[in-house]
């Protein structure tokens, strides 16, 4: 963690800004420097200390994203500490599951009262993280710090299992490392001046892109309002993108398909380019990942000049795999290998990859592990494609295959992100195994008329899908938290089986 070390402390960076929170009317609330934060996050280290924490040491953190979060975990990484970071959309069982080796919690007030809600209170012992801003008054020497061997663990980030329960996939200071020195390599100069973090900090693609690179290149996160949803949490709303967008003014941003989907629909709406939607002069750096993102959206934001780089990770790398790069963009795939990544395609159509990254196993073993064989290469449980240029497509999970009545194979994941182009569609999910057509559940925005929804996805099929990959058959829920909670994980991937026993089949034909 060198890099970060170096750039975090290094003396012409000590009054930069590195944390900008913004107000609920898109004004500036409160700032950080790097000097606060890097004396805030040795306050932490000596009081983790001082409780008997030494390297090696299990620490969760509970915190929203907020400046306490990224001094907890500048505290633990530049520490030699392991950081667990605990999502607060978790639902109790989750958190108790993630956090059941733990012994010691840094909590912002929001976490503090979720380890209440989740009634870990008393298996834990919390430690406020409290601002100070203060902090960076006092220079912080080197040997105080306990950078990490490059194959200590780390991190225990969070990833879906069978039950409600999660794995935790554990990174390597090494891995993760390797991971950031590739991707800032092909990242365009000057990118992450102002990052806008738009979804939760406990998701390792946030807390490279957000916190690590912008660190790195001397640049500042720009955070929503502290009381704001974030992207994927219960109440948040796709279309707000554009309005924190144009009130934070970012260089870059990483957006799930949702935002993206947002994004299109504004410009379409305005009929207009980058600089009427986001404001004069605003082209902000995007990419996208998570699920598959809409080719016609990309090439319609691409001509308003918002060209999205779509990529594909997981954190069983250490994130990133591939991405589309400035140099290098060919909507409908997700670009091609990081430096220091290899790919290539099993018999049966599986993407394997072998890396630098790769982590160090899980804390434990579900039927969803994804495994590395005895030559190195991870397993990852998506099918694939590789073209001759070296570009990755993605057709799906090889467990999400769709094989209707008639024979046909779809791949869901192809259809759901076409069908959130619908102007009132958030969200999608499709089914079809053994049936004679296939039925998707449209999640629509708050007030869309369920009726004027289903023509506009019909007549979407009709244009944009293959007849094979038609549903004839829509389903129309309205978005809410307790959609969310019950039928989405927290990274919000959809539960299919749940969402086919109390949807799809109680739902009249």
């Amino acid at each position: 963690m060198r890099n970060i070390y170096d750039s975090l402390y290094a003396p012409g960076h000590r009054d930069n800004v590195l944390v900008e929170r913004l107000a609920a009317d898109g004004s500036i609330a409160e700032t950080f420097t790097y000097g606060d934060l890097a004396g805030w996050s040795g306050q932490i280290r000596r009081l983790l200390a001082d409780l008997g924490a030494t390297p090696g040491t299990t620490i969760g953190v509970v915190a929203g994203n907020g400046p306490e979060w990224v001094a907890a975990d500048l505290a633990l990484l530049l520490g030699g500490l392991v950081e667990v970071p605990v999502p607060l959309a978790f639902s109790g069982e989750q958190a108790a599951s993630l956090l059941k080796e733990v012994r010691l919690c840094l909590a912002d007030e929001a976490g503090a009262r979720k380890l209440v809600e989740w009634g870990l209170e008393g298996s834990v012992t919390v430690i406020p993280i409290a601002a100070d801003s203060g902090a960076g008054t006092r220079v912080v020497d080197a040997d105080e710090l306990q950078l990490p061997p490059d194959e200590r663990i780390i991190k225990v980030i969070h990833t879906s299992g069978t039950t409600g329960a999660p794995k935790g996939v554990k990174i390597r200071a090494q891995a993760l490392e390797a991971l950031l020195i590739s991707l800032n390599s092909v990242s365009p100069a000057g990118v992450y001046a102002r990052y806008l973090s738009l979804v939760p900090f406990s998701l390792l693609i946030e807390q490279v892109t957000a916190v690590y690179l912008p660190i790195i290149n001397g640049g500042r996160m720009i955070l929503l309002p502290e009381s704001t949803a974030l992207l994927g949490t219960a109440g948040s709303r796709a279309d707000d993108v554009v309005t924190w967008m144009r009130a934070g003014r970012p260089t870059a941003a990483v957006l799930p398909p949702a935002a993206v989907s947002a994004l299109d629909k504004a410009v379409r709406g305005e009929q207009a380019d980058a600089g009427t939607v986001l404001g004069d002069g605003a082209r902000p750096f995007l990419m996208a990942g998570g699920a598959p993102v809409d080719v016609e959206a990309q090439l319609r934001l691409d001509a308003a000049g918002l060209r999205v780089h779509e990529g594909y990770g997981l954190s069983e790398n250490s994130s990133v795999v591939s991405w589309n790069t400035p140099d290098h963009w060919r909507p409908g795939t997700v670009g091609r290998p990081l430096p220091h990544c290899r790919v290539r395609l099993s018999d049966g159509g599986e993407l394997l990859v072998k890396s630098t990254s790769l982590f160090a196993g899980y804390t434990v073993e579900d039927p969803t592990s994804r495994p590395v064989d005895e030559d190195g290469w991870l397993h990852t449980g998506d099918r694939a494609e590789i073209d001759g240029d070296g570009y990755i497509r993605i057709l799906g999970r090889l467990k999400n295959v769709i094989i209707t009545s008639h024979g046909r194979n779809v791949s869901p994941e192809w259809v759901e992100g076409s069908l959130r182009s619908c102007p009132s569609v958030v969200d999608s999910v499709v089914f079809g195994e053994g049936m004679e057509h296939l039925t998707a559940v449209l999640v629509t925005s708050e007030g869309a008329d369920p009726d004027a929804t289903r023509r506009q996805a019909h007549e979407h099929a009709e244009r944009h899908l293959a007849e094979t990959d038609r549903p004839e058959r829509f389903i129309v829920v309205p978005d809410s938290g307790d959609l969310r909670r019950t039928y989405f994980t927290v990274t919000g991937r959809p539960r299919r089986q749940l969402l086919f026993d109390d949807l799809v089949t109680a739902t009249p034909a």
